[in-house]
């Protein structure tokens, strides 16, 4: 109890209001915490991206042509406009404009494959298709396939679709009602799904994560994290700009150039995924220095000590943990700076956010029995896009029931025992097995296919078991080439095994854990 009690006492310090005062300080739309500081900070920069340096002023500016570029193909208060895009102005601008046009912004990764985009265009019946040509080739690669139109706006160059016939969703005043981004997940079933994201989901994650980060106004944050999944979006830009920070952006992940701009420029923080750290580590030379860097934090996939160690050792400052899922906006769990922890748990629920760990019948498990995670609070998402009964299936009397196992230790801190789906995790994107063998068995030599995770180095690693047609083998480049033409990058398998029968049970169903237990 003493222990949560000073937890309550440091958050509440940092918060710089009580827990209960939190949603009083929540502006009613997202955009508004940023319009706040172009009114007050004008001069201050807002973002560096690449060779551009923009101040707040210059953000509103592109905030604006942005809402009359979206105004001016159609776009109305409750429509869906999907983004196909990387890190850069142009996602951050339509973002920011969406909010204040009460448009919804859907989040898509360029780097997915034509089929993925197009899963994703199907199910969010979108009203514009915005391709960033400016910050992706993948994305301009999307829109030429599309037969896209190229567009230049002041800050950028764009493609853009035609204009689609669409019923716009309801309006709500309520910032609990009214969506904002939906960040498409494929889920276990291997169809995608969006999850909606209200603006009060966001702007609680932005307010709460800035404030216990004890961000400060002109304070930079690199961001390489992608704005397409809410970690890059809500916890690492939303969170800067609600502070009156700089974001750095960067759309590609490259070690050495986060080594060299963490040492010339005035970064306080960097926050990414244990991938990143390890490749950082490998980067650096042993004369290195930051210049300003005052806090880290890992999330997306489990962190292993030995990383967090060597990863302290090498920048004489705590790796933070945290956790959370696009459903949860995304973070339920961090570590606080005013109480690093030394092992690998992902710290304390964020003020405003309850917590329950239960069993298979629903019900409390005692401290240090692994149940199952649910979750509560003004993180948590309305639901998913035209998905009623997977809503009502995973939001029950308000808790979210996320699904992955944890255990709480002593000092009330959540660890994670493992995932009760087959989620697999890789460099901090989820991968579904189902998905990813239902790309593989379209292959003509392939009968059976299984997928399972396998950790490695503080990363999971895709291993795909597949049983042959009757009398064949099965050619593993040539899988290999249609998983590369199907899935995204870090959705391709890192190792094939082929196996001539599968274990399976008398029902038919593949036994994973044996294939797991093999490995």
């Amino acid at each position: 109890m003493n222990n949560f009690l000073s937890l309550q006492e440091d958050d509440e310090k940092m918060l710089g209001c009580s827990l209960d005062d939190i949603i009083a300080q929540l502006p009613r739309r997202l955009s508004f915490g940023v319009q706040r500081w172009i009114d007050n900070t004008p001069d201050k920069t807002a973002v560096v991206c690449g060779q551009q340096r923009v101040s707040y002023s210059e953000l509103g500016t592109l905030i604006r042509e942005c809402k009359e570029f979206l105004r001016q193909h159609s776009v109305r208060a409750g429509d869906r406009v999907l983004l196909v895009c990387e890190n850069g102005l142009p996602t951050l601008g339509f973002f920011l404009a969406a909010s204040e046009m009460d448009a919804i912004v859907i989040v898509g990764n360029a780097r997915l494959s034509d089929r993925e985009i197009n899963l994703v265009q199907t199910d969010s019946d979108p009203r514009l298709v915005i391709y960033t040509t400016s910050d992706s080739t993948d994305a301009q690669q999307h829109a030429i396939n599309a037969s896209a139109r190229k567009v230049t706006l002041s800050f950028a160059q764009l493609m853009v679709s035609d204009v689609f016939e669409v019923q716009p969703e309801l309006v709500h005043e309520d910032p609990v009602d009214q969506t904002l981004a939906m960040i498409y997940t494929t889920g276990t079933t291997g169809a995608p799904k969006g999850v909606m994201l209200t603006h009060r989901n966001l702007t609680f994650i932005a307010f709460v994560s800035g404030r216990l980060r004890g961000i400060r106004p002109g304070e930079g944050v690199y961001c390489v994290l992608p704005m397409s999944h809410v970690f890059g979006l809500s916890a690492v830009c939303a969170s800067v700009l609600f502070s009156g920070g700089c974001v750095f952006l960067d759309s590609r992940f490259d070690a050495q150039q986060v080594l060299t701009t963490l040492a010339d420029e005035s970064i306080v923080g960097f926050l990414g995924v244990p991938t990143m750290y390890a490749l950082l580590l490998e980067a650096m030379s042993p004369d290195w220095r930051p210049k300003s860097l005052r806090f880290m934090y890992s999330g997306g996939s489990p962190m292993e000590p030995d990383l967090k160690r060597r990863v302290q050792e090498a920048f004489g400052l705590t790796l933070h943990n945290g956790y959370g899922l696009t459903e949860s906006g995304p973070t339920i769990c961090q570590t606080r700076q005013s109480n690093p922890l030394q092992n690998t748990s992902v710290g304390y629920c964020l003020p405003g956010v309850e917590l329950k760990v239960v069993d298979g019948l629903g019900q409390a498990v005692s401290q240090g029995e692994v149940g199952e995670l649910l979750a509560k609070g003004p993180n948590i998402m309305k639901g998913y896009f035209r998905r009623q009964q997977l809503t009502a299936e995973v939001l029950i009397d308000g808790w979210f029931h996320t699904g992955d196992l944890v255990y709480q230790d002593e000092s009330g801190a959540v660890n994670i025992a493992g995932r009760s789906k087959e989620l697999i995790i890789r460099s901090g994107f989820n991968v579904y097995p189902p998905e990813v063998e239902a790309v593989l068995t379209l292959h003509p030599q392939v009968s059976l296919c299984a997928v399972v995770g396998q950790s490695r180095d503080g990363n999971e690693d895709i291993v795909a078991f597949v049983q042959p047609v009757a009398g064949e083998t099965v050619d593993h480049q040539s899988l290999l080439e249609l998983a590369r033409q199907n899935l995204s990058g870090y959705k391709v398998p890192n190792r094939i095994i082929e196996m001539e029968t599968l274990p399976a049970a008398s029902s038919g169903k593949i036994l994973k854990h044996q294939l797991k237990q093999s490995l």
